[in-house]
């Protein structure tokens, strides 16, 4: 599997191919992961491909390998392992996958997460056209996504989706909170609504707390803004452990984002989690979360609509409850096993194709 965004650096895609990657190698297959790393490997199966360099795309900052020492050690890489299938996450993505795509030593599964518009795309319009064509079987985990690279590169595609891995949550411990407690974890940019929830968390009761994770450029001047709420905790980075046994401890999870989610991943954690889920209504996240069975989704970008439906869930223990037990049966239908089995079943088909 090939990731085009650095593996140290915490982000829905990378989650995904790293807990695809260990779901297939529990099944005893042979899988490496090559990637941009920023420090150590995440895991002992990844094999780092140098640094990233942080670049502006869809409204974030997404960590890329664009630069030439990558691209050599991936065609190094693909050259020495002798894979029998490679697995490209971004296929279009600037770096190491589009690197694979115009080598391409096996045959390709490619997998398009991403929504809304790609510069990337148009830029590289003449060489993606070309390498689309060489990707065996396309799978989009969204119509948001499916529709861009529909727009972008043509062709069928197939549906997959992004997966959790349900009983990493199970084996976490809940953090301890003194109160009713929402938690947030995302990257502080205007696009995750952070600051349309603390405007929100600003009508809420005065026992009520809330935890911030992530980092961002609007960091300091949220933090500024609200330095005086002693209810706030800011929390920073935090790894994958601690998110776990965060979102265990919280009543409720909060993704207040306004646009630009092709699949709402971090949902389906907070289900996992057995967590009520307050989000959004945008259709990245309309297309996991059934609105009012495995949470209550709200018109982005309304602070007081968003206060309202905070308040209810926090307030209404038998409501909350409801949301949890719809949403610990809906991600079962997420379960990393799954996404598993078909990717497994699509590499065959890819290695058996003319």
């Amino acid at each position: 599997m090939i990731s085009p965004y650095s593996l140290t650096v915490p982000g829905g895609v990378q989650g995904q191919i790293l807990g695809l990657a260990r779901a297939i190698r529990a099944r005893g297959e042979y899988v490496r992961v090559l990637g941009p790393c920023d420090g150590p490997p995440p895991e002992p199966f990844v094999t780092p491909l140098g640094n990233c360099v942080p670049t502006g795309a869809n409204g974030s900052i997404v960590p890329l390998a664009p630069d030439p020492a990558a691209q050599l050690r991936t065609i190094r890489a693909l050259r020495d392992e002798e894979f029998d299938v490679l697995h490209l996450h971004e296929p279009i993505a600037p770096g190491p996958t589009m690197t694979a795509l115009l080598v391409r030593p096996a045959p390709i599964v490619g997998t398009f997460h991403r929504a809304g518009h790609s510069v990337a795309y148009d830029v590289f319009r003449p060489l993606t056209s070309r390498g689309a064509k060489r990707i065996s079987i396309r799978y989009a985990v969204s119509d948001d996504a499916e529709e861009l690279a529909v727009q972008a590169l043509g062709g069928a595609y197939e549906r997959a989706f992004n997966a959790v891995d349900v009983a990493r949550f199970h084996a976490g411990q809940a953090t301890k909170t003194d109160g009713p407690t929402i938690f947030f974890i995302a990257r502080h940019e205007e696009r995750k609504g952070l600051s349309i929830l603390l405007e929100a968390f600003g009508h809420l009761a005065p026992d009520v707390r809330l935890w911030i994770g992530g980092v961002g450029p609007e960091t300091t001047e949220l933090q500024s803004a609200y330095a005086g709420d002693p209810r706030i905790s800011w929390l920073g980075e935090i790894d994958d452990d601690e998110k776990i046994d965060r979102m265990l401890g919280a009543d409720v999870f909060c993704a207040p984002s306004l646009h630009g989610e092709s699949f709402g991943i971090v949902l389906l954690e907070a289900m996992a989690a057995q967590t009520a889920v307050v989000a959004s209504n945008i259709p990245g996240y309309a297309k996991v979360t059934r609105n009012g069975a495995d949470g209550a989704l709200v018109p982005p970008g309304d602070p007081q609509a968003l206060a309202r439906e905070l308040d209810d869930v926090l307030g209404n223990l038998a409501r909350r409850q409801e949301l949890v037990d719809s949403g610990s049966e809906r991600v079962q239908e997420f379960s990393m096993r799954r996404l598993a089995d078909l990717y497994l079943a699509a590499y065959r088909r890819a290695i058996d194709a003319p």
